[in-house]
């Protein structure tokens, strides 16, 4: 195997927090790129070097703006980079960026899918898909994050020979090490029984059906505590369901720390783990995915999970050898975890009644907490197939990609 050399860029919108952010920053270490390109200057993780920044934007900045800007993003972009490079690119605007950069420097193109191209494209987001038709087959090679998203991609026009399926990378010590760090304040939150959940509070991560399973969960379980890890743009909205359904909630940014809430909305953590390991479940309600790195950390923090089973990526973890293209209508006790029912892509109000789906997941939710050898057993089989993901093994795939 070739050793890195200096002709590679990494490309991405921003590093504000995300599973793709967090995926860039391990790769980083072991890929050496010459540089990396933001094309906003939010920041949340720590990294060695510091990136080009591509513009002045944030990530509050106006979507459509941003899409627009594309062309000189592109521009920029290629006046940083000789004509041998290789520029791989993470999330679609990054990934429009880097293909069409090419008009102006023929470099090679390497974008990395990480979202269903099916189902991931609803409201708005439907004039993406038509961008992803345009530039997407003009990419030297396309890596999806799961078969879901390669199979997604073929059914868009993709050439199949183009798409390379390359799990995401995950440092296994380090997140068990991660995971023992002090609680502190926080300590009290979790000496009853919580549930946690992890993600960027969006449309996708559907956590609003949660909160109206959580709510329904305390009627027998009075002690129950529900921690969401995240920020994102349904902060109000998810902040005002739960005090409409007459949670305590508590607001990082907002609220002085007791024990006595119901709710803990905790922002973004750099450590989740320490939360996680100390959950008795990890529970996640995402209507669309591409591969859930929040669900294999918590499983190599040995918590069991109970998932949606959602295009794509959590019937590739939970149950590797079963048919990717296979959705459950009725809970199914995977080999690695629990999958569940993918909810509606659809708001709801505090007063509207529990739908049958939502029924089936406080009824599975309340097995688990019960049932403490089937936790057991699934904390076990969590921890084992965490080591699949492995960075090690990760790494040595992309380097076959770049160099082999």
């Amino acid at each position: 195997m070739k050793s890195p050399n200096r002709n590679i860029f990494f490309l991405i919108n921003s590093l504000a927090g995300g599973g793709a952010e967090k995926v860039l920053v391990r790769l980083l270490h072991y890929l050496k790129p010459e540089k990396l390109f933001l094309l906003e200057k939010d920041i949340a993780y720590q990294i060695e070097e510091e990136p080009t920044l591509l513009s002045s934007h944030l990530k509050n900045t106006n979507p459509l703006l941003k899409t627009f800007f594309i062309p000189v993003y592109a521009y920029r972009l290629a006046k940083n980079i000789g004509e041998n490079s290789v520029v791989i690119s993470f999330l679609e605007r990054a990934n429009f960026v880097n293909v069409f950069a090419k008009l102006y420097k023929k470099h090679k193109t390497v974008i990395s899918v990480r979202t269903d191209q099916v189902k991931g494209h609803v409201g708005f987001r439907k004039f993406n898909k038509l961008l992803v038709k345009l530039f997407y087959p003009r990419a030297d090679l396309l890596i999806a994050v799961s078969e879901g998203v390669k199979k997604s991609l073929i059914s868009l026009g993709i050439e199949e020979g183009k798409i390379k399926v390359i799990y995401n990378p995950y440092p296994i010590e380090n997140i068990e090490e991660l995971a023992k760090e002090d609680l502190r304040e926080w300590e009290s939150v979790f000496e009853g029984p919580v549930i946690i959940t992890a993600g960027r509070l969006t449309k996708p991560k559907g956590q609003w059906y949660l909160l109206r399973v959580f709510r329904q969960l305390k009627e027998t379980k009075k002690d129950l505590k529900l921690v969401i890890l995240g920020e994102g743009e349904l902060k109000e909205y998810l902040v005002t369901l739960s005090e409409e359904l007459g949670l305590r909630t508590f607001v990082w940014d907002r609220d002085s720390f007791s024990e006595d809430f119901d709710v803990y909305f905790l922002g973004f953590q750099k450590n989740p783990f320490k939360f996680i390991a100390r959950s008795k479940l990890f529970v996640f309600p995402s209507l669309w995915e591409g591969f859930p790195n929040a669900l294999v950390e918590a499983m190599a923090c040995g918590v069991p999970v109970v998932s949606s089973d959602c295009r794509s990526g959590p019937r590739e973890i939970l149950a590797p050898n079963t048919d990717v293209e296979y959705q459950t209508e009725k809970p199914e006790f995977a080999e690695y975890g629990v999958l569940m029912p993918v909810f509606d892509v659809k708001f709801k109000s505090a007063k509207e009644p529990l739908e049958e789906k939502e029924r089936m997941w406080v009824e599975e939710l309340d097995r688990m907490l019960r049932d403490e050898s089937l936790r057991m057993e699934y904390s076990t089989k969590s921890k084992k197939r965490a080591e699949d993901f492995r960075i090690e093994r990760v790494i040595h795939q992309w380097m076959e990609v770049l160099y082999g």
